[in-house]
């Protein structure tokens, strides 16, 4: 019998959610599919032999029985492939090779020193085969690549502009497909944050949520109704760069007071280099903050400034739940008290109710986390999860 299109196109998608839950909620039996999704018996059974002969599910151990023979269970076959994920900031290069569930199996951290575009393409090269040589064996492999840009990033994977990467229309997910030959998805790394979280951090149970990437720059990503929001074109986000003080210190994109200026990490670091006079990390300022009260009071006043922004969007937004994340939360011990009084003093009275202020679980992975799960679903997306007719 010739299966027609509209056949083709309600068992991929039946194939599809019978994945999904066992995803999601493994271990599962056969039954407990069909009962749960509302599908035949015979289609579940259908569905699952071919899942279990692509190995993206196995069979397991019975499980309890209700009355007749214990039913066989079904797992996610985590290790049936793998994802890279990389973000790249100002300062830093981090990449995670992950299982189909988003574990991470292996991670690389690069510090970053004002390379060249070139120079940091050779870098994500480099950690991407790395990942690719040493990934276990799998029936898929490395199933793509995953790229966090702190930038404009539109629709087709060119990065418009990162200024603090001082990068201008570059045709990044081109040029790392053409070196690596797998399919790469370019992202925002704010966006990729906040879909990190919302997968696997402090955002899993909120819908409605706002996530700030404070790291050298500022980015939000926000998930509205459970879904990342992009924007028309894909740019929205750009929220480091609104303006708290119209003549206020000059910012990486040209104009003055913008919001990173004050409340990013290159604020705190600006301002403690003028402390030392020369540079100092993060790391360095963290460790001597408890002793220096010069330095406690810088992390005060970049908490504080953070919390201004924070409350800007808050008062607009009305969000679940606002997370803080990338490299100033490790700095949470010494940020989030001036951060709640200016979130407190500047939020207005009912927008507080219900709203919870986290720091991301994820620390430093969000991003990373984020792409490397955009990339996990692209596959799924592409796989036909039907066989050829």
């Amino acid at each position: 019998m010739q299966i027609t299109w509209n056949q083709q196109v309600v068992k991929r998608n039946n194939k599809s959610l019978v994945l999904q839950i066992i995803k999601e909620q493994s271990p599962l039996s056969r039954a407990d599919i069909a009962g749960r999704l509302g599908l035949n018996k015979s289609t579940v059974s259908s569905l699952v032999s071919e899942l279990i002969e692509e190995e993206l599910i196995n069979e397991t151990g019975p499980g309890e029985s209700s009355g007749g023979r214990r039913p066989v269970m079904l797992l996610f076959n985590n290790e049936a492939g793998f994802s890279i994920g990389i973000d790249i900031g100002v300062n830093y290069l981090l990449g995670v090779l992950t299982d189909l569930s988003g574990k991470i199996i292996e991670e690389k951290n690069i510090p970053l020193t004002k390379l060249s575009y070139h120079e940091v393409i050779n870098q994500v090269t480099k950690i991407a085969k790395e990942f690719i040589d040493s990934a276990p064996k799998s029936r898929y492999g490395v199933v793509g690549i995953g790229i966090a840009v702190p930038g404009i990033v539109d629709k087709i994977g060119n990065v418009l502009l990162a200024p603090n990467l001082d990068w201008n229309n570059k045709d990044l997910k081109v040029t790392i497909e053409e070196r690596i030959k797998l399919p790469v998805m370019i992202e925002n790394e704010a966006n990729a944050g906040a879909y990190g979280e919302m997968r696997f951090g402090s955002g899993q149970d909120y819908a409605n949520m706002v996530y700030i990437s404070a790291g050298i720059g500022i980015g939000v990503g926000l998930i509205l109704k459970g879904e990342l929001y992009r924007g028309i074109n894909g740019f929205s986000g750009e929220s480091g760069h609104m303006t708290i003080d119209f003549n206020g210190r000059k910012c990486s994109c040209g104009r003055k007071g913008c919001w990173e200026a004050y409340a990013s990490e290159h604020a705190l670091l600006t301002q403690a280099s003028k402390r030392f006079q020369g540079e100092v990390t993060l790391e360095e300022l963290i460790s001597l903050a408890s002793d220096d009260n010069e330095v406690n009071t810088i992390f005060k006043d970049v908490g504080m400034y953070l919390g201004y922004g924070i409350s800007n969007l808050i008062n607009s937004l009305n969000p679940e739940q606002v997370i803080i994340g990338n490299r100033i939360s490790m700095a949470k011990d010494l940020v989030t008290e001036a951060l709640n009084d200016a979130i407190k003093q500047q939020t207005l009275v009912y927008h507080q109710e219900q709203l919870q202020i986290n720091f991301s679980k994820l620390s430093v992975y969000s991003s990373a986390l984020g792409v490397a799960a955009f990339v996990i679903e692209n596959f799924f997306k592409e796989e036909q999860l039907v066989e050829q007719q």
